[in-house]
């Protein structure tokens, strides 16, 4: 359960990173507590889609990660990052990603701010 918070957390300051740092990534909301409440939903979706969606792609795009080196991973991410997106505008939380290569970007910041909050975040393990 501790690792699950921890990974959540990671989640949502990682996007608030992407949120803050990338113009068409936007969250919107009424208030700060609305917002706050909006980023964590929109991180435990980004936990979702990441568990049951990204190995899936990741089998099916098993020779193209041999053909680039394992780059095809930022593409991968982005696609999760712009599913997040669908799925948060369907459910109303307000998180929205602006085409292709904002994803790409975004995905790319969230990677690198997820892995140090989990690194400095105690997982339990």
């Amino acid at each position: 359960m501790k690792n699950f918070v921890v990974k959540t957390i990671a989640n949502a300051v990682a996007l608030a990173v992407a949120i803050w740092l990338v113009a068409d990534i936007t969250l919107t909301g009424d208030s700060t507590g609305k917002k706050t409440l909006a980023l964590v939903l929109v991180a435990l979706i980004f936990g979702l889609v990441n568990v049951l969606v990204k190995p899936l792609a990741k089998l099916l795009a098993l020779p193209l990660f041999i053909l680039t080196l394992g780059l095809i991973t930022l593409v991968i991410n982005a696609l999760m990052l712009l599913l997040t997106s669908w799925l948060a505008d369907t459910v109303g939380l307000g998180f929205h990603v602006e085409g292709f290569w904002t994803a790409v970007l975004g995905a790319l910041i969230i990677s690198v701010v997820s892995w140090a909050v989990n690194v400095a975040l105690p997982d339990g393990d």
